[in-house]
């Protein structure tokens, strides 16, 4: 899109930081991806962006075992709900919201947020990946 179309400011400005800032969580380096990401700080909760900016904040401090800043990027979407509220990045925040509370160590909080997820993705199919992890990891905080 870039090549296409260099002068487009959303591109610019939005698509491209967030593209790089996945394509870099996913290569597992998280510090670069946040990076990328707080480029997108001004737009988030726009139109453009919604909910997945602070969302993949969120994923990226969680890799880098950063639990207080992952919480509250994951408490930032599930306090503007509004923004998006069909939008996946709301029930997996909860998910997230409950890494982020078991890697600093308070399992009340984090069985909370389990529990808030899984009451959301009630009505899933078992067999989604994300949600067998969830119930993993679920099973390791009892």
């Amino acid at each position: 899109m870039l090549k296409e179309f260099p002068d487009d400011t959303v591109n610019k400005s939005i698509i491209d930081p967030w593209l790089h800032g996945l394509i870099e969580i996913n290569h597992d380096n998280p510090a670069a991806a946040l990076e990328w990401l707080e480029k997108l700080r001004p737009y988030e909760f726009g139109l453009v962006t919604g909910l997945w900016s602070t969302y993949d904040r969120g994923r990226a401090y969680l890799k880098l075992k950063k639990g207080q800043e992952a919480a509250a990027e994951f408490q930032r979407v599930l306090d503007h709900r509004g923004v998006d509220p069909a939008g996946l990045e709301y029930p997996l925040s909860y998910l997230g919201l409950a890494r982020a509370y078991a890697l600093q160590g308070d399992s009340a909080k984090s069985r909370t947020a389990y529990q808030d997820f899984f009451a959301l993705w009630k009505d899933a199919d078992p067999n989604i990946p994300i949600l067998r992890e969830a119930k993993a990891e679920y099973a390791k905080l009892q």
